[in-house]
């Protein structure tokens, strides 16, 4: 926000528009989400370990790894020990994603950072199978969660960090409509090395449009027979 699009007190000084009936918000309900391509879960140990290790077990070289900071897991059983770990997080409530074809449990995701008094939440520790990147399905997790946070609770400001050297994931918070807001550096230790995480958001006034740019990305009619995209996310912004 510029000075001039701030308000002033009344010693002239320039300061944050005000918002009238504002109140905090609710936390993000811990409740399935169904979209028709994917399935949001609450992230059950029992239900999703095992799947998930086989699913993640395409990765053969590890690269789904490299930047998050745990794993890979060597067995299903170290995968179930991190996972219970994940859900004893106190400000963290984690989702696996579930194929709706087929019921197939293919990556995770989590709100973090849940700030219900000022209206922020983050997205994060996305972890996705093979199957699942660069998907019409996991464009659709992310609206789905974007949807409830924004639609539902009515917060003001949606998240992304991810490591500043993670390219991959830069383009896809920039491809989902993330602004880019600069870099944080030395913001992390990670598995022994310094990381600097580039930060992202979304505001509630910028919402309506990315929303209606998922709706018709992900209408059936904008794929071919193949499959193949018709127009690409960022075109229809």
């Amino acid at each position: 926000m510029s000075e001039a699009t701030s308000v002033r007190n009344h010693l002239g000084q320039p300061i944050g528009p005000p918002l009238p009936g504002w109140t905090p918000r609710a936390r993000p309900a811990y409740a399935p989400m169904q979209g028709r391509l994917v399935r949001l879960e609450p992230l059950d140990t029992d239900r999703h370990a095992k799947a998930l290790h086989e699913a993640y077990a395409e990765d053969a070289e590890g690269r789904n790894w490299t930047y998050l900071p745990y794993g890979p897991f060597p067995s299903a059983e170290a995968w179930a020990a991190a996972m219970a770990a994940m859900r004893k997080l106190s400000d963290a409530m984690f989702y696996t994603l579930v194929l709706a074809d087929g019921d197939r449990p293919v990556g995770i995701a989590a709100y973090l950072r849940i700030e219900p008094i000022m209206g922020v939440i983050e997205v994060g520790h996305l972890s996705y199978a093979p199957s699942l990147q660069r998907s019409p399905a996991a464009t659709e997790a992310m609206y789905l969660m974007m949807r409830h946070v924004f639609d539902e609770l009515g917060y003001r400001r949606y998240e992304w960090k991810c490591d500043s050297l993670n390219a991959a994931s830069r383009r896809a918070a920039e491809r989902l409509g993330f602004r880019f807001e600069g870099i944080f550096r030395q913001m992390m230790v990670i598995k022994g090395r310094s990381r600097d995480s580039a930060w992202f958001s979304i505001l509630d006034s910028e919402w309506p449009a990315l929303r209606s740019a998922f709706e018709r990305w992900l209408d059936p009619s904008n794929f071919d027979a193949k499959g193949a995209q018709r127009a690409r996310l960022q075109d229809l912004r």
